[in-house]
């Protein structure tokens, strides 16, 4: 073990220490060590042993611990604290602007353990409620996170949009546009994406040459017909090649291997060399167009060929915006604000539900404030008058699945949504009794993102889909599909078990400012995966026929 490596575990145990919160004086010990160490002009490695202890920086506590590392090759006190530290919070060291005492703040007042955790947070104007986390720290961290990762290889669906129409447009400019085709996880509009997947009618030989730009992109895998280069944002590009048909090619490789080979065993002979275009593949087994979105699963070709494919939702048909934050909690613009937004956009109501008493971190409401915002919307009820907003709250599900306000309170509002916020860390049968209980709370009204998972950062909590919904269905209650990017939640696998149990399922944004608004499409695009049609979506309704829903809804809890 050399200077560098004993340097750096030094330097990695007082940064851990000071997260713990630990002494000031013990952690500055080691990080004047890890300093100290790092300039030394001789080895320690080769340094005998009673000598190391008058070297400077290097008392008695740090000396036992060099002869430790010399001799054992690791550090145990570092390897006790790595120990209990979640590795998303160590993983924070990686980030510019946040050093161990703001994240000792990050993981124990916020609660956050993860990157992902870390990032929604800052997307939803979480971290200013703290102290020394004001607007423009949040907005670095915010910053620092996105770019770390992007150079990780791992993409949200949102993040590739942005970059998809150039490298998209520079193939079609370097090869020509009919030679250029775009296929696999994208076309599919996968949740998240590892690589960019692009048929060129072109050979490797052809292509390479190409590439070789004044900083050319790494090539990682080169076969027969595959090229895999690797682009300086950490995106990988695989590029499907050769002479072969490219709208077959194009087939081919856009399905899941289950659906593909599945359609390859029920229609054998179709003449693939002289198609035109993508859809004339169906045309030539006789079937419905299937979309890309939905070629998943075997299951959709037996669904094709009885006719019962599902006329798929659009973004035009969403009519208004359920779940939604302000600044009355832990959102960036009034209520005013978000109600002209989405006039502008053409909507027809608002559902205002921001967090409840519970969500001390988000600035949840009390019950005074309760009743001052109640008002309020009234007030803007009638000023934006034929537009209407309506009295909403998310609240938290409590440990025990009851909601964190009194009856009294919950039956002040036009409809709840019922979501887990805090402690996530649940076996399955824990979580299960905690949503179960909420959902049978007559007054919830919709599930909030279901399982709390962050797409490449947080799984969630695990739960028994098919009882969730099963609950759902027996109690009247709407499954959010969450349209952040980062949480998509309900996952799209599970909407036709939900839509069989004829559980009305809504798309709602979650919206935390007024450009929230638009994350609308990605959950728009997460549902269609799933079959989702805008008759069994809760925010396609229009004012009358949500008006007349939330009608029904009071007279059951009325019954009750």
């Amino acid at each position: 073990m050399d200077n560098a490596a004993i340097a750096d575990n030094f330097s990695l145990l007082a940064k851990l220490m000071d997260i713990h919160g630990e002494n000031s004086f013990k952690t500055k010990t080691y990080s004047v060590a890890a300093f100290n160490i790092e300039k030394l002009p001789m080895q320690l490695k080769d340094t005998p042993q009673e000598k190391l202890f008058s070297i400077k920086g290097i008392g008695d506590s740090v000396g036992k611990k060099v002869i430790e590392m010399l001799e054992t090759g690791k550090l145990h006190a570092l390897e006790d604290y790595i120990s209990k530290t979640p590795p998303g919070v160590i993983e924070m060291l990686n980030i510019k602007g946040i050093g161990p005492k703001k994240i000792h703040t990050i993981w124990k007042e916020m609660e956050i353990e993860s990157l992902g955790e870390l990032l929604y947070a800052c997307n939803e104007n979480r971290l200013t409620l703290f102290k020394g986390f004001g607007e423009k720290t949040q907005k670095n961290v915010q910053e620092a996170i996105e770019f770390y990762f992007l150079n990780q290889g791992h993409f949200l669906y949102a993040q590739l949009e942005e970059i998809f129409p150039q490298v998209e447009a520079y193939l079609k400019k370097i090869f020509s546009a009919d030679k250029v085709r775009v296929t696999g996880a994208y076309r599919r509009q996968a949740l998240t994406i590892e690589e960019l997947e692009f048929v060129i009618a072109e050979t490797n030989e052809t292509i390479k040459p190409k590439f070789q730009t004044v900083q050319p992109p790494e090539l990682l895998e080169e076969k027969d017909d595959t090229l895999l280069y690797k682009l300086k944002n950490g995106l990988k590009l695989r590029l499907y090649t050769g002479k072969q048909n490219i709208i077959e090619r194009q087939f081919l490789t856009t399905g899941n291997q289950e659906f593909v080979d599945a359609f390859k065993a029920s229609f054998p002979k179709i003449n693939r060399e002289t198609l035109t275009d993508d859809a004339a593949v169906f045309d030539e087994a006789r079937m419905p167009y299937i979309e890309p979105c939905l070629r998943e699963t075997a299951g959709i070709i037996e669904k094709a060929k009885k006719g019962k494919l599902p006329n798929l939702i659009q973004p035009g048909d969403i009519r208004s915006i359920i779940h939604s934050h302000s600044n009355w909690s832990d959102g960036l613009n009034t209520i005013e604000e978000m109600a002209q937004e989405c006039i502008k956009r053409g909507y027809e109501y608002l559902v205002i539900s921001d967090h409840s008493q519970t969500a001390f971190y988000a600035n949840g409401l009390k019950e005074d404030r309760i009743k001052e915002q109640h008002r309020y919307v009234d007030e803007l009820n009638n000023k934006l008058r034929p537009f209407k907003i309506f009295k909403s709250i998310e609240s938290d599900i409590l440990n025990d699945g009851s909601l964190d306000y009194p009856d009294r309170i919950l039956k002040t509002f036009d409809l709840v949504i019922a979501s887990v916020h805090s402690n996530l860390k649940m076996t399955e049968e824990k979580a299960m009794k905690r949503l179960i209980t909420a959902i049978e709370n007559p007054y919830t009204t919709i599930l909030g993102h279901m399982t709390g998972r962050l797409l490449l950062s947080r799984n969630g909590y695990p739960v028994d889909h098919k009882k969730i919904i099963d609950a759902c269905a027996a109690n009247n209650v709407v499954i959010e599909i969450n349209a952040h990017p980062r949480r998509l939640d309900i996952d799209w696998k599970w909407i036709d078990y939900a839509l069989q149990k004829n559980v009305l399922l809504s798309i709602n944004p979650d919206a935390h400012f007024l450009e929230g608004f638009d994350d609308v499409k990605y959950g728009v695009l997460a549902a269609q995966k799933g079959g989702l049609t805008k008759e069994n979506n809760l925010s396609s309704f229009g004012l009358k026929e949500f008006e007349e829903w939330l009608g029904k809804k009071r007279k059951m809890k009325e019954i009750y």
